[in-house]
């Protein structure tokens, strides 16, 4: 198609739209709309309106009040497909083995627009145990598997992942104890936290990680203590079931999965 039929079907909204997308994804820190247009060759007054948009529909997000950046609502969408089922078949198994060894139900989570995301979830062995539907979105700040998945990414990654889950930080109250449980959470390897949902369950949650150490997923067993099951593994001996699980998932999804992930 030559120059002159394709400016048949030019849309100037969509070009300025994508123009925007395109340059804020190639910095970091943001730009503001002075900037923007400056880099785009435009006037200021032509941005206004599509940055708007571009905001309330979630793909950009301001910070520092006239900072425009790019959110990661791209990257969850980009996952909804083709990647996650790809992921999916690699856990599907080894989820399978965790649950019989372990005795207890398991599901794995991936970040998408501003929430955990249950993408696949193995039952108990036995007739008890607790599951979460495939598709359910559980927050980031007060589950397991939202911590893992903030813990193992760069401060950048999880302003923005926090940005995603909230319209407003006035929303919540993360304090310095939240990010220094997720440090340490990023030390220790793992999470376990009484969960916040059910009593007398904890969660124990490991990343799958990419070749760079960055969170792909958080594999998540609802831990309940078995008492007419004495020979079921205890909480110990099933973390170790599930950051053994967790690895070699990891080496298996994190460089075929990881660069249409990331």
């Amino acid at each position: 198609m030559d120059s002159e039929e394709s400016d048949k079907y030019r849309a100037p909204a969509l070009d300025k739209g994508l123009d925007i997308l395109e340059l804020l994804a190639s910095v970091d820190g943001g730009l503001t709309q002075a900037e923007i247009s400056k880099r785009l060759n435009r006037s200021p007054n032509e941005f206004y309106r599509m940055l708007d948009r571009l905001v309330r529909r979630g793909y950009v997000t301001r910070i520092d009040g006239d900072l425009y950046s790019l959110t990661l609502k791209l990257f969850g969408l980009a996952q909804l497909h083709a990647p996650v089922r790809r992921l999916v078949s690699f856990a599907t198994p080894l989820m399978r083995e965790l649950a019989q060894r372990s005795k207890q139900a398991n599901q794995l989570a991936v970040f998408d627009r501003g929430s955990a995301v249950v993408i696949a979830q193995q039952e108990a062995p036995d007739y008890w145990g607790i599951s979460i539907r495939v598709g359910s979105h559980i927050s980031l700040f007060d589950t397991g598997s939202g911590h893992v998945l903030l813990a193992f990414r760069s401060p950048e990654e999880r302003e923005m992942m926090i940005s995603e889950h909230v319209r407003s930080r006035d929303e919540i109250n993360l304090t310095p104890e939240f990010y220094a449980r997720l440090d340490q959470i990023r030390e220790r390897g793992y999470e376990m936290m009484a969960s916040a949902q059910t009593a007398g369950v904890y969660n124990l949650s490991a990343p799958i990680l990419s070749s760079d150490g960055r969170s792909l997923a958080a594999l998540t067993c609802p831990y309940i203590s078995l008492v007419n099951n004495p020979s079921a593994p205890d909480i110990t001996e099933t973390i170790s079931l599930l950051l053994k699980t967790a690895s070699q998932l990891s080496a298996l999804a994190g460089a075929d999965v990881a660069r249409i992930l990331i």
